[in-house]
């Protein structure tokens, strides 16, 4: 699927494409720079990659409920600006001991109504499984959130076997995976945008 932008169209939606281990020595961007340039080539999202690991969040430390959005740290602040300009999500996610990686739920925690009417995908890496447990993890999370998570997702089984030099080559039913996935997240995020209006 391919979008074209015209004069006088509205601007293309936000995605983000969250990497969620923040542990030396992870793979988890160079996957995300596969679908980056995968998202970008589909033409249906203004894409960006957002880096847990930088965004370097502390353990969930606001003294007030997300609900009120009231948050007293600059780390919060950011956060919540950064959340609340994505239209949607990709979570590109391990799976640790069949489930998610902690620095994804604290950043969930963190929040409330900036994921809220938002589609989510995932791509999914591990062992055998491809991180499919952590997905199922998280999907629990995220619809608490009023977050939209789609059936669709990529799912990579051990994925360091295909990375070299960095650089994450994906064989053919992944990439057509990620083809479908994005179809479905331009779908609902146009559709749950009337939703946030």
């Amino acid at each position: 699927m391919q979008t074209v932008a015209v004069l006088g169209s509205p601007p293309m939606p936000k995605l983000h494409v969250l990497v969620c281990s923040t542990r030396p020595g992870r793979i988890g961007p160079s996957i995300a720079h596969w679908f980056a340039e995968r998202a970008r080539a589909h033409g249906g999202f203004d894409v960006e990659i957002v880096d847990l690991a930088e965004v370097a969040l502390p353990i969930f430390d606001e003294p007030k409920h997300p609900r009120l959005g009231q948050y007293e740290h600059e780390h919060t602040k950011r956060w919540s600006a950064k959340v609340r300009e994505a239209d949607a999500f990709v979570f590109v996610c391990p799976e640790y001991n069949y489930g998610a990686p902690p620095a994804l739920v604290n950043a969930l925690d963190y929040l409330f109504t900036e994921w809220k009417y938002k589609p989510v995908g995932f791509v999914s890496y591990g062992g055998i499984s491809g991180g499919l447990r952590s997905v199922q993890m998280i999907k629990q999370f995220v619809t608490t959130l009023s977050m939209m998570p789609l059936p669709d997702g990529v799912t990579l089984p051990f994925a360091m076997k295909q990375i070299e030099g960095g650089v994450f080559a994906a064989i053919e039913s992944q990439e057509k995976s990620a083809g479908v996935m994005l179809d479905e997240l331009v779908r609902w995020a146009g559709a749950l945008a009337t939703l946030r209006a």
